[in-house]
């Protein structure tokens, strides 16, 4: 599909029962979001480009199009994920030199078959120990109004089927592959002809280490029985696809597997985590307090927000955060286009230089708050777009650690 009919990887915050049930999320874990280190974040300067879609792409899909994740190869060079579903890597010897190789990494090859998962794919977060053998995990959207005979209607939107997949690379992320078993999370159903709406997990953040464990979340827009809303998955073999668990409120205990291989088994919930009713842009630890740091983009009036823009949030256990703070205020793919003036701000994640992990997963207190701009033509997201940093100042909160 072009870039500029495709559909965002997250549409806008879903309403009614789902929205409350987010709104309720947070209200129950207020108390205990209160006792949640605080940071202060603050722009500490103005932005610069690192990669632009009208000056700088290979082919007419390289424009940014996903939160930027980076690892550091064996060698100690940088590879960046970044763009479009044909995944190319920025790479350089640090984040402040990257240019794109040319070379694909990886893509989906627009498989009819849902079951195969194999039609439109973006690397959305990466996990290495030793910079050579590298596991990704994989947004894959199923386009069912792509292909004849597999959804009522065109609408893209109502046809859209996603899963959270794993590849892995073992030439320092030049190139992966897909094992037998790639599924992460899906839905525990089928993709169907008369679905109506956009099911299944979507838009990983980047992965953490802790206490032995890595973990990332991903979002669902829910079905009878699952709320709406992020969810916090824990493995302590990043690298196995079938390894990860869900909290579902006391543990992490619920695995969702693939549908086509083992049928329809309903698990138990996984438990939506707040504030998060959007997807989290990116998860980190900052180094002088050890405490994590996330970033996210959310619409106004949306629950908590007063407007739209990126918000950041700190936590001492990932489970419980603290209120959501306004970083920085913009229309993003969660607001209408029409109305946004022509600018859209999307997919922040932070990055810090002087990263102690291979995986870029510890800042300091002058990380750089990475996202895209993109202009709308009208009331259509262009390929247009523009991969931009920004310098950050963090810093723990007088009285509070």
């Amino acid at each position: 599909m072009p870039i500029e009919q495709a559909p965002p990887p997250w549409s806008r915050r879903a309403g009614g029962l789902a929205g409350a049930l987010v709104t309720l999320l947070a209200v129950a874990g207020a108390a205990k979001a209160q006792g949640a280190p605080r940071l202060h974040v603050a722009m500490a300067g103005p932005a610069q480009t690192v990669f632009a879609s009208n000056r700088d792409p290979c082919g007419a899909n390289d424009a940014p199009d996903v939160n930027a994740r980076a690892v550091r190869d064996a060698r100690g060079n940088v590879v960046m994920f970044a763009l479009h579903d044909v995944n190319r890597a920025l790479r350089g010897p640090d984040l402040d030199h990257l240019k794109i190789d040319c070379s694909v990494a990886y893509r989906g090859h627009g498989d009819p078959d849902p079951a195969h998962y194999d039609d439109h794919s973006w690397i959305a977060a990466l996990w290495t120990k030793d910079g050579e053998t590298v596991s990704a995990l994989v947004h894959h959207e199923y386009h069912a109004n792509e292909h004849p005979g597999r959804c009522v209607t065109s609408n893209a939107m109502a046809c859209w089927y996603n899963t959270i997949i794993e590849i892995a690379s073992h030439d320092g992320a030049r190139s992966f592959a897909k094992p037998k078993e790639p599924v992460v999370a899906a839905a525990p159903f089928r993709q169907s002809f008369d679905q109506t709406r956009h099911r299944g997990f979507f838009n990983p953040s980047n992965i953490v280490s802790w206490r032995g464990k890595a973990y990332f979340f991903a979002s669902t827009t829910g079905w009878s029985g699952q709320p709406y809303g992020a969810c916090l998955f824990a493995s302590a073999r990043p690298a196995d696809p079938r390894s990860w668990r869900a909290f579902d409120g006391r543990a992490f205990s619920v695995h969702y597997e693939d549908p086509y291989a083992y049928g329809f088994r309903a698990p138990t919930p996984c438990a939506p985590i707040a504030p998060f009713g959007d997807p989290v842009g990116s998860i980190v630890r900052y180094r002088p307090s050890g405490a994590f740091l996330a970033v996210w983009q959310a619409k106004e009036g949306a629950g908590p927000y007063p407007l739209s823009g990126f918000y950041t949030a700190s936590s001492r256990d990932l489970l419980h955060w603290s209120s959501p703070r306004l970083l920085m205020p913009g229309d993003t793919l969660y607001d209408d286009p029409c109305r946004s003036g022509g600018r859209l701000i999307n997919y922040p994640s932070l990055l810090d230089p002087s990263a102690r992990t291979r995986t870029f997963q510890d800042v300091g207190a002058h990380p750089w708050l990475y996202y895209v701009a993109m202009k709308a033509d009208g009331c259509s997201i262009a390929s247009n777009r523009v991969l931009l940093r920004r310098p950050l100042l963090v810093s723990t909160e007088r009285g509070r650690r």
